[in-house]
């Protein structure tokens, strides 16, 4: 029994992490590239909320009850797009940090090999 939950928990999961467009979203902003994207990303979470805002209206007008499915969603989909714009700037702080100290290491490396070559060139 516990077997086939995990193994239908995977498959959910698979199917929620490939197809559906939040998910999408967050696996491009979590690329190196795609970290500038992450805070206007984040404008995303106000359409998630518009849209949970109205189906809760239309709940309370006597809509299906299928619609608290939806008004969840909603919420948790304009959380992740909040989350992932105050992590995804910690982390294009961080990627260039890197870059920067890579950058450095090289010019450094390029400095110490000419001043190599310019001893060597001298005779001393």
């Amino acid at each position: 029994m516990i077997r086939l939950l995990w193994t239908a928990s995977a498959e959910v999961r698979y199917y929620l992490r490939r197809y559906m467009p939040s998910n999408i979203v967050l696996d491009l902003i979590r690329s190196r590239r795609g970290l500038k994207w992450a805070l206007p990303a984040m404008l995303l979470a106000v359409p998630y909320l518009l849209v949970a805002s109205w189906s809760t209206a239309l709940i309370e007008n006597g809509g299906p009850g299928w619609l608290h499915l939806v008004v969840l969603i909603g919420i948790w989909n304009a959380l992740k797009m909040v989350a992932i714009g105050s992590v995804s700037l910690a982390m294009l702080v961080k990627a260039r940090a890197r870059e920067r100290q890579a950058r450095r290491h090289r010019e450094r490396q390029v400095h110490d090999e000419v001043s190599l070559f310019e001893l060597t060139r001298s005779g001393r």
